[in-house]
């Protein structure tokens, strides 16, 4: 009710990072594979750079708009309690494994419990990703008092004209 919501839809060609995933991977124990989340999640680091007014948090006993040098992304993560938010601090200092490992950790600890009330707080931007179980577009509700929300749906094949071709 206090929040403006506006959605923005758009498609991105995952094909490269894909590859690059699978091939890290590789490299990688199984407990230690890459999801696509910590790509996106280093992609919006370096995004908020060139777009610091998303990187801000409402006051609104001052009605202040607070713009942040930090990153301390929200992961939404599904526990049995339902939907929380644990954050990643900092993550304008990690790199992809490091990045991956906060995600996985602060998941975990969020859905068995172990996440610390400072564990859940103090986001000042959230990913949500629906994932497989995603469609092609969805609205993800802002996580109060942040400003902004990246919603990340299924990736799927589709026909495309690339290079004016038709191509997978």
């Amino acid at each position: 009710q206090e929040i403006p919501h506006f959605s923005y839809v758009e498609e991105i060609d995952i094909t490269e990072l894909e590859a690059l995933r699978k091939h890290l991977n590789t490299k990688r124990e199984p407990a230690d594979r890459l999801t696509i989340l910590p790509f996106l999640a280093m992609a919006l680091v370096k995004v908020l750079r060139e777009f610091p007014q998303c990187n801000v948090t409402h006051d609104k006993d001052r009605n202040l708009l607070l713009q942040h040098e930090a990153v301390h992304h929200g992961v939404a993560t599904q526990t049995p309690d339902g939907l929380k938010g644990p954050v990643v601090g900092h993550a304008e200092t990690l790199t992809l494994g490091d990045m991956a490992m906060r995600i996985r950790q602060a998941s975990e600890a969020a859905r068995n419990k172990t996440a610390k009330k400072r564990d859940l707080s103090g986001s000042t931007i959230t990913i949500t990703s629906l994932g497989k179980l995603g469609g092609i577009a969805s609205t993800p509700v802002i996580n109060n008092p942040e400003v902004a929300i990246i919603g990340v749906n299924r990736a799927v094949e589709r026909p495309v004209v690339l290079n004016g071709q038709v191509t997978v």
